[in-house]
């Protein structure tokens, strides 16, 4: 197996595991502990696969522990230093025209759910079951990812949202935590909770004009923006918590 294979077992392992985790895997690896031990820090589903692909390699190029945990160190880096370029990009849903590409909504939704390693906080303001977007926060809850999603209520809504509640399109990805505006309705009366944005980990934002609704993932003529690092994402995550620590937000049903 030649270095370069082993280095892409490195790249490999610290894009599962995200720079926090990847931190811990190099400390683990500079105390020169063992696979079994390392793999056992390691269980978070998902990311047994590349860890232990990279202790095979290790073996196989006899890479030293402490030299490995250098490599995972400076991919870290290198990921974090990536992870503050800034880059905009516009997400349009409906009829596309010839100067501008439509990426489909709902494919961008399921990009930043998938990205998720560590944290995923959502706003939404209607929401309906809908399959893709099911299936990606469960895989999402499964790898150990803390997610939390803000809804409208019925009540909140006072009459402008029919139907089911909200929340209840979350009902089968019981790891989700589901939050709600605590206001006042004597004091806002006409308040909606109208944002609609997906954040993972901090460093990836979705904001636009789309529900967690197939018919605004799919069908409908949608716009927003997809910002990957720099202050923005980390800057919305930080509000939304901030507002479940004041308790502006409260929880509707915990994970």
């Amino acid at each position: 197996m030649s270095r370069r294979e082993f280095e892409a077992a490195v790249e490999a392992a610290v894009a599962a595991l995200g720079p926090s985790r990847g931190k811990d895997l190099a400390g683990l690896l500079a105390q020169r502990r063992d696979r079994e031990r390392v793999l056992v820090e390691m269980a978070t589903p998902g990311v047994r696969e590349p860890v232990a692909a990279l202790y095979d390699a290790m073996d196989r190029e006899s890479v030293p522990t402490v030299e490995a945990a250098a490599y995972v160190r400076g991919y870290v880096a290198s990921l974090l230093r990536s992870r503050d370029a800034v880059r905009v990009r516009t997400v349009w849903s409906g009829p596309s025209t010839p100067g501008v590409p439509v990426r489909a909504t709902a494919q961008v939704l399921v990009q930043v759910i998938d990205e998720a390693r560590e944290e995923l906080l959502a706003m939404t303001y209607a929401a309906r079951p809908y399959p893709a977007l099911t299936r990606a926060l469960k895989k999402a809850v499964a790898r150990g990812v803390r997610t939390d999603v803000v809804v409208e209520t019925l009540s909140g809504a006072r009459g402008l949202l029919s139907g089911r509640e909200p929340a209840e399109a979350f009902a089968a990805v019981p790891g989700v935590r589901l939050w709600y505006w605590a206001r006042d309705p004597g004091e806002h009366p006409h308040s909606r909770q109208h944002a609609k944005l997906a954040v993972a980990d901090r460093r990836t934002l979705f904001l636009g004009s789309a529900n967690l609704t197939e018919s605004a993932a799919r069908r409908n003529i949608e716009a927003g923006v997809l910002v990957s690092g720099g202050e923005a994402p980390r800057r919305a995550a930080e509000h939304i918590v901030e507002l479940q620590r004041l308790g502006v937000l409260k929880i509707l049903r915990p994970a």
